[in-house]
């Protein structure tokens, strides 16, 4: 296994990790003060393709978002991918289920390990899965690792996650377990896993802090940037007529949001409507993680413009 692939991190220095976090008081609802303190980040051994590790920390006072939702998410955070700087925060630090964004660091992982053409067996236990899956796949065949991370991070495939998890480890405990010595690896204070797909809440837990840093990991890592900024895929699979077909379930990309990046969605009873997003607009990447909103797309939608806004003109 490669050392240092990931090397953003973000400990929860506003409220702390647990679910009482608070908001620091602001001109706005909200939004995070200039004079705040920065929102912590532990740097890695090594940035990923030569890019400083993200730092968050408030942005100057004229350029934050001031915003309140009649109906809030319980967690979120509009930040600039590249400086790092918090433009908009509804309690950034607070615990909460995450559902299938639980698969961006199962992505990450499986990228580092195994190269686009490695084999991925479909085991009964990867047909077994529960919740959304690719549902079509061949039980004791191989499918391309690549179409397989399709499934996984496109219609959030539960069946995908549990066969690569399979490939990289062997058995699903042992990768689950690198999944959360990778978490503190990268400083992610927030964040715990029990399983590749977040289909169960118990134990499954992050932040708007972290996710934040698994985001720009993402972004960073060229094959994982690809597929997530990918509304369909049509891809080799080992059954008649050799092709599947896999759609995007995001909704910015559903919605053909200008200059939407990707990234990921996720949703459970307990974990409500999750979303991690990011878009680029005038040579500027934001992005944006809403953690249980009662609607991810116009949440997602209103906070990028107005964090586009800020500069433009």
């Amino acid at each position: 296994m490669r050392k240092g692939l990931v090397t953003l991190a973000a400990a929860a220095a506003i409220g702390g990790c647990g679910g009482t976090a608070t908001v620091l008081p602001a001109r706005g609802p909200d939004a995070l003060p200039a004079t705040a303190a920065p929102l912590q980040v532990a740097n890695g051994p090594v940035d990923i393709g030569g890019r400083r590790p993200l730092s968050l920390r408030p942005a100057p006072a004229r350029e934050t978002v001031h915003l309140r939702f009649h109906r809030e998410p319980k967690s979120g955070l509009l930040f600039d991918l590249d400086t790092g700087e918090v433009l908009w925060q509804r309690l950034p630090g607070r615990v909460l289920p995450i559902a299938s964004l639980t698969k961006m660091m199962t992505a990450l992982i499986i990228v580092e390990h195994e190269p686009p053409d490695a084999p991925v067996l479909i085991t009964k236990q990867a047909l077994a899965y529960k919740g959304s899956g690719v549902g079509v796949l061949p039980l004791g065949r191989h499918v391309r690792l690549e179409t397989m991370l399709y499934g996984l991070l496109l219609p959030s495939g539960n069946d995908a996650a549990i066969a690569l998890a399979q490939r990289v480890d062997g058995t699903l405990p042992a990768f689950v377990g690198e999944m959360n010595a990778r978490a503190q690896q990268m400083g992610l204070a927030c964040t715990h896993y029990t399983s590749p797909d977040g289909f169960e809440d118990a134990g499954n837990h992050s932040c708007a802090i972290d996710l934040a840093a698994e985001a720009r990991a993402i972004l960073d890592t060229p094959r994982l940037a690809k597929i997530v900024r990918s509304r369909r895929a049509v891809l080799p699979f080992p059954i008649k007529g050799g092709r599947l077909w896999l759609y995007n379930n995001n909704p910015l990309l559903i919605q053909r949001y200008p200059g939407v990046l990707g990234i990921k969605t996720g949703y459970t009873a307990k974990a409500g409507s999750c979303l991690v997003a990011a878009a680029e607009r005038g040579g500027r990447r934001l992005g944006v993680v809403l953690l249980h909103s009662p609607d991810t797309a116009r949440q997602a939608e209103v906070l990028l413009n107005r964090g586009f806004a800020l500069r433009a003109g």
